[in-house]
């Protein structure tokens, strides 16, 4: 029995210092090595302040912004809750948030193209997703515009600037990250009044 204990006690502490130091570290190592940008966030810098991070959405309230997908993570796209809200279809706290955001979204986009789109009204399965599709982009243009005071046609060069292709031509939709566009708005035309 001593000489069985031993053995696992040993095969315990191999396998500690194999899976829970040695490979994290090469793997930590490697992905720093190949992939610098990605394995410290991705984060998106204004010179040497942090805005944000390139996988991560944010909330933007002001009308010169383009706005993304609301958000269930914790207080609202906080990295360190990724999560959805749980609420089912029928769940009448989430009809109810739905039916007021469709609201909000309508009567603040009165110039927008038809209706409000789905992805605009319900968060992603993380509540933390940095894009929308390039038809929920466009259908906010008209209140980019004119928040700015410029054309449709200059925001909407920038909207197909930032058309993200499928990942590999296969994967996913195409998609535009709205803190990018955001970013390329201030830069081409002035941030917008006010604080996002």
């Amino acid at each position: 029995m001593k000489e069985e204990l031993t053995v696992a006690l040993r095969m315990t502490g191999v396998t500690l210092v194999l899976t829970g130091f040695l490979y994290p570290l090469a793997v930590t190592g490697i992905a720093q090595g190949i992939w610098p940008e990605q394995a410290h966030g991705s984060l998106v810098r204004d010179r040497d302040t942090v805005v944000g991070s390139a996988w991560i959405g944010q909330a933007f309230a002001r009308p010169g912004y383009f706005q993304g997908r609301p958000s269930a993570a914790g207080a609202g796209y906080d990295g360190a809750a990724s999560s959805g809200s749980n609420l089912g279809p029928t769940a009448s706290r989430l009809i109810e948030r739905v039916r007021a955001d469709v609201a909000r979204l309508a009567s603040e986009n009165p110039a927008a193209p038809g209706p409000v789109p789905l992805e605009l009204v319900t968060a992603s399965g993380s509540g933390l997703d940095p894009h929308v599709s390039p038809d929920a982009a466009r259908w906010q243009v008209p209140r980019v515009a004119a928040a700015r005071g410029v054309s449709a046609a200059v925001v909407s060069a920038l909207v197909e600037a930032h058309v993200e292709p499928r990942t590999l031509g296969l994967l996913g939709e195409p998609r535009v990250n709205v803190l990018a566009l955001n970013r390329h708005l201030d830069r081409e035309l002035g941030r917008a009044e006010g604080v996002r």
